[in-house]
């Protein structure tokens, strides 16, 4: 029994952590008391559901323990009063017809997760703190596993996040739902730390494995559960497309001896196929809207549809990355334009277009942009300056995987 509790109490902290560390901070108005609160409730659960079994609604469960404690301690604290004001605000007079509205027409939008979520990801906040306060808090991610996510010290992400709590408590950032005219604007915000996570996640910055599985899990958990709360918004569904579709092909992306298999070579029998029939029934649903997530998604779907490398539909995929440059004129996003170029047949065409790129501050440091010149470099003949290109990427590669694929790409070279 005890076996079967830790396993309950396991899943429920994967499943309901948001939900009930979300209820209870709207309870104590305070981060850091709610989580004290939460963290007791499943400690609180692995005894008592070994002993009474595993309760049928374990999230509501859980909710009523931590609620409680945190009850408990706020009449024992002379906090109280004080802590009132701190986080917790009514709604702005001029939205709250509008909430009204909105709750009425989709009651999923005033979920106790979207305030959550909302306050990590609100735009006052750097993008890096809103990363390390929505894998703490939402996710219930450590803090130790955050700082690894981060190549820092635990100390320093310590740190980190009680500066970004403290950051919401003096800027007096609201701990509720967005209103209907600032969820746009917000859900931007969300959707962009979600995909920064899934990125990183996708391919880590460094060590020796290619993917961090935990990150890109926590980045599809975060998707679902926004898709869920605002399942109308198209942006979001095309996120959670573009995550299925891109993390379907996973396993196939090292193979057995560890090596990187790059699109090309991989074992296309490999890729998860029920991620892909899902992701691309969510790009349907999410067309014709058209945003970043929603065009990127489209272009996973034309690769994982392909049954091979060789039937790849390259002008379809030269044709979204037009429209992606309209809709996210980002350097990045010509990068990956000028590869399509080259990689649908004009190599020259796409040196071209990548030359201009070495100019650009956000890709300075970003190693594909000298490997993707690199191979071109090599395909049109200028040896020369395709082995400058590789050594080039190297500098400015740490992830050992990508390293000794870019180091086997120069030796080729070479010899």
């Amino acid at each position: 029994m005890t076996t079967t509790a830790a396993a309950a109490v396991e899943q429920a902290h994967r499943r309901e952590w948001a939900f009930v560390l979300a209820a209870t901070v709207r309870l104590v108005r305070d981060f850091d008391l709610a989580e004290e609160c939460v963290q007791d409730a499943y400690a609180t659960a692995l005894t008592a559901w070994a002993s009474d079994g595993v309760p049928a609604r374990p999230g509501a469960w859980l909710t009523t323990v931590a609620r409680r404690r945190g009850l408990d301690l706020l009449r024992r604290d002379s906090t109280f009063r004080r802590a009132l004001p701190e986080l917790v605000v009514d709604e702005p007079a001029d939205d709250t017809a509008d909430l009204a509205l909105a709750a009425l027409a989709d009651p999923t939008i005033p979920d106790d997760r979207l305030r959550l979520i909302s306050t990590c990801c609100h735009p006052a906040l750097a993008p890096q703190a809103q990363i390390a306060l929505t894998l703490r808090l939402v996710c219930g991610v450590t803090t130790a596993e955050v700082a690894r996510a981060f190549l820092v010290s635990e100390p320093t992400m310590a740190a980190r996040i009680t500066r970004a709590k403290k950051k919401i408590a003096v800027a007096g950032i609201p701990y509720r739902v967005p209103s209907v005219r600032e969820l746009p604007q917000r859900l931007d915000a969300i959707c962009a730390v979600i995909h920064l996570l899934f990125t990183t996640g996708h391919t880590a910055p460094a060590g020796d494995r290619l993917v961090r599985a935990d990150l890109v899990e926590r980045a599809l958990q975060l998707a679902r559960m926004m898709r869920a709360l605002v399942p109308d918004d198209p942006s979001v569904t095309g996120l959670l497309a573009l995550i299925l579709l891109t993390d379907a092909r996973r396993a196939a992306r090292v193979d057995a001896a560890g090596e990187l298999r790059t699109l090309e070579y991989q074992d296309r029998a490999r890729w998860d196929r029920a991620a892909i029939t899902e992701g691309i029934a969510l790009v349907k649903q999410a067309l014709p809207h058209v945003d970043r997530y929603t065009v990127q998604a489209a272009i996973a779907a034309v690769h994982d549809e392909a049954p091979s490398w060789a039937e790849t539909d390259w002008a379809e995929i030269i044709g979204l990355y037009r429209l992606l440059l309209r809709v996210w004129p980002s350097p990045v996003a010509r990068l990956n334009y000028a590869i399509a170029v080259g990689l649908g047949g004009d190599p020259e065409r796409a040196l071209a277009l990548l030359g201009p790129l070495g100019a650009e501050p956000a890709l300075a440091t970003y190693g594909y942009l000298d490997a993707a010149r690199a191979a071109f470099l090599a395909e049109v003949g200028r040896v020369e300056e395709a082995v400058a290109a590789y050594e080039a990427a190297l500098l400015l590669t740490d992830n050992t995987v990508e390293r000794t694929h870019l180091r086997g790409k120069l030796a080729a070279l070479i010899t």
